[in-house]
């Protein structure tokens, strides 16, 4: 792996209800092809959002203009948040996470969910300030405090 530029600040499962919180995880297996093992409502169904990812700085920048003080982990609905990488410069690129390798390949869509934490909060995850959805190339263990960066 090239030099480290970020890291894994946190990881999230969506819920086994549509709808309810992200379950905070410590360690997840990523799944080439097919997305984080046991995360029985995604897994497997879709070809290439597998896994969505998302800068904690870009989420403190939102609470601040928001006026919300914090945006806790996981209720952006990232499945993973990081931390130091700039992680829209890498659309169409591959990083490796932990152990796995995933490819960039598209800004992530904000949900109406977002705007249950904050009026506007969808509003200004848009034009590059909203995460980015990945495929997952290579399978590998991802824990928090894992090291994010180009391949």
């Amino acid at each position: 792996m090239a030099a480290a530029v970020g890291k894994v600040a946190s990881l999230h499962l969506h819920p086994p209800k549509s709808g309810e919180p992200f379950v905070e995880a410590t360690s997840i297996r990523l799944v080439a092809g097919k997305g984080i093992e046991g995360e029985s409502r995604y897994f497997g169904r879709r070809t290439r959002r597998q896994l969505t990812l998302i800068e904690r700085e870009q989420l403190q920048e939102h609470a601040d203009a928001l006026g919300i003080g914090t945006i806790e982990p996981g209720e952006a609905r990232s499945q993973v948040e990081t931390e130091g990488i700039d992680l829209q410069q890498f659309i169409g690129k591959r990083l490796q996470v932990g152990e796995a390798v995933v490819e960039i390949y598209a800004p992530r869509d904000p949900c109406w969910q977002m705007d249950k934490l904050a009026e506007g909060f969808k509003e200004r995850m848009m034009n590059g300030k909203q995460g980015v959805l990945a495929k997952i190339i290579e399978t590998g263990e991802v824990k928090v405090g894992d090291s994010v960066g180009p391949v």
